[in-house]
């Protein structure tokens, strides 16, 4: 089978495309032919060696996948051959096969295509966590989501109108914001040209958002936490900004406000029963038109090292894809 391959850790010019062998499957895992591939902000650290995880040489990026199931462990009972399923691998998805632990499996609906799949379980499945698990968002709360126009963002944007919640989505340019207007937010903040806090403040008279949304962290994250509502949460999502910021924890005990790690990987294999009620929600909003992921740009497997590059650049809006099949 066709693989990308990272050899060293590097920028994404330096993976390779080459022959290896099939994986092997273990007794609690499935092989997925995969038909499409989600690239993710991790995806341009993992091949770098700045994530959490640091697979062995050498190995495929690619968290999540997409395709069909071709061959299946004596412990998985849920999956059969021929099933059409989504698929969290960590790494490897950047390849023609992947064997993935039954557990990280779900089947997809039968109006989902492969290239959707692919786009779905990371980034809805972070942003459902994060708001329902870790911020308990409710009906008519301020939501204010950071990086609006991203994977991540859209997704927080759409599950939080789907939670009965008013949306601002704040963004770096009028183009992104339109794409999350377009998604259902109902206020926008353009921070490249106007002082996020003091947006933030107008927007909800003084009184704050009451859940921050930030995979952006760096002075995003600086601001915002100055214009938390009283007893507020705020959910660390990331740092595409690539600043990890410090929080003066005064301003959390001013606002009786929290701080809140979101962490959807763990959170999957720690609660599976919770991960898959989320999923059974996303699946009923997404056969109900409110959630309608938007892949912006589709990479043959040739390209995945332009698809990695144009994400960490910040190029891309909605989600970006590698089609393998």
């Amino acid at each position: 089978m066709k693989a990308v391959l990272c050899k060293a850790f590097g920028p994404a010019e330096s993976l390779v495309l080459e022959d290896v062998a099939s994986p092997v499957v273990k007794k609690n895992e499935i092989l997925l032919d995969v038909h499409a591939a989600g690239v993710n902000f991790p995806d341009t650290l993992i091949i770098e060696g700045k994530y959490q995880f640091k697979p062995p040489f050498p190995f495929s990026p690619g968290g999540e996948a997409a395709g069909v199931v071709t061959e299946v462990g004596e412990k998985v009972s849920h999956l059969k051959v021929g099933d059409r399923v989504m698929a969290l691998t960590g790494w490897g998805s950047f390849a023609e096969q992947v064997a993935v632990p039954g557990y990280n499996v779900l089947p997809i609906p039968p109006s989902m295509d492969f290239n959707i799949a692919a786009a779905f379980s990371m980034t809805y499945g972070t942003s459902m966590h994060a708001l329902k698990q870790r911020a308990n968002l409710q009906p008519g709360e301020t939501l204010l989501v950071l990086g609006a126009s991203g994977g991540v963002g859209l997704a927080a944007v759409e599950i939080g109108k789907a939670m009965g919640a008013r949306v601002i989505a704040a963004a770096s340019s009028a183009e992104k914001l339109a794409v999350a207007k377009a998604a259902g937010a109902d206020e926008l903040i353009n921070y490249s040209e106007t002082s996020l806090k003091d947006e933030i403040k107008r927007l909800t008279d003084g009184q704050g958002a009451d859940v921050i949304y930030d995979p952006v962290g760096g002075d995003l994250f600086d601001q915002a936490i100055r214009a938390i509502a009283w007893n507020g949460r705020l959910l660390v999502v990331g740092f595409a900004s690539g600043r990890i910021p410090e929080l003066p924890v005064n301003l959390a005990l001013l606002k009786g406000a929290a701080v809140l790690g979101v962490f959807w990987g763990s959170f999957a294999q720690r609660q599976p029963q919770d991960n898959t009620a989320n999923f059974q929600q996303l699946f009923a909003w997404f056969a109900e038109g409110k959630l309608k992921p938007l892949v912006s740009q589709v990479y043959p497997l040739s390209n995945a090292a332009q698809a990695i590059n144009d994400l960490g650049q910040r190029k891309a809006v909605g989600k970006v894809v590698v089609q393998v099949r």
